[in-house]
């Protein structure tokens, strides 16, 4: 009789012990689904911060020297769709450009704004937002400059930085008549300073830097020609890692807002930039 209550006790407490062990499982399975369920969104909303990878690019992403802040075009519209997604800080973390999206995907940062362009090389490794704007080259010419576009410079004399597409562009309408002379000058600041003092009539250049450095500069008597259709423009996005959806969805939803209101152009307009770079909402 001991020893069957004895045996009957043992059961039961192998069977106890079972049941615990698949309640742990359980729980811990629970528990892992929890997490796994916890969404990007959801897990930078409760951290309150919004982490940036910039290279820190003016005048797209940067940390303004004299204020500190995290400004740009780029970083603007990133810092208005966080604020309206419930997100009260947005932080810039300072990335080379050609790692910008390896740092995303390894997670050291959640997005990258940053002037980037969209490509399918890019694609492949991450996904892109709706398109923010467009930008590419610029012509560049004195404030009262009668050059309305490509068509008047068959007689004029335009400069072109060096290394950049934008003077291979220019040397390209040289070949083919459309342009009488191509000078060459080493450096943005050169190339604005040449358009001003009338030593050339017209430059052709990257139209966010030329747009930035002609607002910050008082003394360049200069303006881009609008409207202008760039021929080399490449449309700028956000760039996201591919598994988190609910951001994506959530930055577009606002982004849309943001171009509707006319925020984007108001925006673009404050750089130097104009309805030319505006890129609508995709109905």
């Amino acid at each position: 009789m001991k020893k069957f209550f004895s045996l009957c006790l043992t059961m039961l407490f192998f069977v106890a012990l079972l049941v615990g062990c698949n309640s742990q499982k359980t729980s811990s399975s629970n528990s892992s689904e929890n997490k796994q369920s916890s969404s990007t969104l959801d897990e930078i909303k409760k951290r309150g911060v919004l982490i940036v990878g910039s290279s820190n690019d003016a005048p797209f992403a940067f940390i303004d020297k004299d204020t500190k802040e995290f400004s740009g075009i780029d970083a603007e519209i990133i810092k208005e769709i966080a604020k309206r997604l419930g997100i009260p800080k947005v932080e810039m973390k300072e990335v080379k450009f050609e790692n910008l999206l390896l740092e995303l995907n390894n997670k050291n940062i959640d997005i990258v704004t940053d002037g980037m362009y969209v490509k399918p090389e890019r694609e492949k490794i991450a996904s892109f937002t709706h398109i923010w704007y467009k930008e590419g080259e610029a012509l560049v010419v004195a404030k009262d400059s009668p050059i309305k576009g490509i068509e008047d410079l068959k007689d004029k004399v335009v400069g072109g930085q060096k290394g950049t597409a934008f003077l291979e562009f220019a040397q390209k309408l040289q070949q083919e008549g459309k342009i009488k002379e191509v000078k060459v000058f080493g450096s943005q600041a050169e190339l604005l300073l040449a358009v001003n003092t009338n030593k050339i009539d017209a430059c052709i250049t990257d139209s966010a830097v030329a747009g930035y450095s002609i607002t910050k500069d008082p003394s360049l008597n200069l303006k881009l020609v609008s409207p202008y259709e760039a021929q080399a423009a490449g449309k700028i996005a956000a760039a996201v890692r591919k598994e988190d959806k609910d951001l994506l969805d959530a930055i577009n939803k606002e982004l849309d807002k943001l171009k509707e209101e006319g925020f984007v152009l108001n925006v673009l307009k404050k750089y130097g930039l104009n309805e030319d770079n505006v890129v609508p909402v995709d109905k």
